[in-house]
């Protein structure tokens, strides 16, 4: 990978913040989006903007095209067997809400169970809590080792004939800890439980087959892996997303309404209503294309080897802890002794650095690390190790300016 080459693509990241060039270590948060995207966006907007598939007209049928072509660029992205499971919505946060409002809805009684983890981010955790709320089953928490990672034998352990559904992240946005999912699928399944994947945190940075993975459900956001925000994907297997009902209700989605009733149109339209998120699609569409050229195991490999080389040289700054496994994706979580997570983020900022601090929507993962907030620098593509030297010396200054202080 030419880092040079790749960042040049990204017109974002030329510029200054507070006088220093910008170093942008917050992609798990939200990735900057490459020139091929934006001039993607504008293009739709100033040529062929329509609505799609209701009108008979030259801008209309571009439109579909271009909509229902990224459809078929995320299907063979992810591998899914057909362009029906694949489901566009606003986000991860609504694939997954999907699920637990039309799935678990019809499946899940008083007496079953929902297994989740305590590193799972909100929007995979309050879903299924208000299931849980509203059919009576029991929402259970599988534990995590002392480096953040699940065992399988824990899992075996908390899976049981009773579990209905469990959803775990597929990597984790704090502890950037890769889950076994292949593994938890197989155990979720031979115990008649569904498995469903938040890979919000894993699409962007690793190749992606939901069939090997055996999920029944995988979702994932286009914000987060070079696309526009406000679109993302849910994949379902056919055989159960067709056993489903819609969760929201209007045009598009359906085929005849009567006065008092009214059917639905087939997969994966049902589950689209009203004017869909068409530049939205168009460009996760070009994202794709973007993160395949360069290939996913080429972004792989560059994201771990930046987040192992960013783990080595923080650990050398005395007072300052590194949450997670050895073995990450690309981020680092840590804390700096008698510093608040804001505080650090505010003097590295000062400094043109951006990364995140807070509880990073991961409340009861905060508990278990027994704090209150962490700072998180995330890293990918585009970022080097230059960035990381930047962000090092950030982190000694800002070291040295409380310990002044105090």
């Amino acid at each position: 990978m030419d880092i040079k080459d790749i960042r040049s693509q990204f017109p974002i990241l030329d510029q200054q913040v507070n006088g220093r060039p910008l170093v942008y270590l917050d992609s798990a948060a939200t990735s900057q989006k490459p020139i091929k995207v934006i001039e993607t966006l504008e293009k739709y907007y100033k040529e062929y903007n329509s609505n799609v598939h209701r009108g008979v007209h030259t801008l209309g049928t571009r439109a579909t095209d271009g909509y229902e072509g990224a459809r078929e660029k995320i299907r063979k992205f992810i591998n899914a067997s057909s362009m029906e499971e694949i489901i566009f919505t606003r986000g991860t946060t609504t694939a997954l809400n999907t699920v637990a409002a039309s799935y678990a809805r019809e499946n899940v009684k008083s007496g079953d169970e929902i297994v989740i983890s305590y590193m799972e981010h909100h929007s995979n955790i309050i879903p299924w809590q208000q299931v849980a709320k509203k059919t009576g089953a029991t929402l259970k928490y599988l534990p995590l080792q002392e480096d953040g990672s699940i065992s399988l034998d824990d899992a075996r352990n908390t899976i049981t004939s009773n579990t209905k559904i469990v959803s775990i992240m597929h990597v984790s946005n704090v502890l950037g800890v890769i889950n076994p999912i292949k593994e938890l699928a197989q155990i979720a399944h031979q115990n008649g439980a569904i498995m469903v994947v938040d890979g919000a945190q894993s699409t962007p940075h690793m190749k992606i087959d939901v069939q090997d993975l055996d999920c029944d459900f995988f979702a994932f956001s286009g914000h987060k892996m070079c696309g526009p925000t406000g679109i993302g994907v849910l994949y379902g297997k056919k055989k159960l997303l067709n056993n489903m009902e819609p969760v929201e209700f209007g045009g598009e989605m359906i085929d005849f309404v009567e006065l008092q009733d009214s059917t639905w149109k087939e997969l994966p339209w049902k589950f689209e209503a009203g004017t869909p998120i068409i530049a939205g699609a168009i460009g996760l569409g070009a994202a794709i294309d973007f993160l395949e050229e360069i290939g996913l195991d080429n972004i792989n490999a560059h994201d771990r080897k930046l987040a192992q080389y960013a783990s080595e040289r923080m650990s050398e700054i005395e007072g300052l802890k590194i949450y997670g496994p050895k073995e990450r994706t690309g981020l680092v979580t840590f804390t700096m002794d008698d510093v608040h997570p804001h505080d650090v983020a505010t003097v590295l900022d000062a400094d043109g650095i951006a990364v995140r601090a807070g509880h990073h929507c991961a409340q009861p993962l905060m508990k278990w690390l027994k704090v209150s907030a962490t700072a998180r620098a995330s890293f990918y593509l585009y970022n080097s190790e230059e960035d990381i030297d930047e962000l090092v010396k950030g982190l000694i200054k800002t070291k040295e300016y409380f310990s002044n202080v105090f």
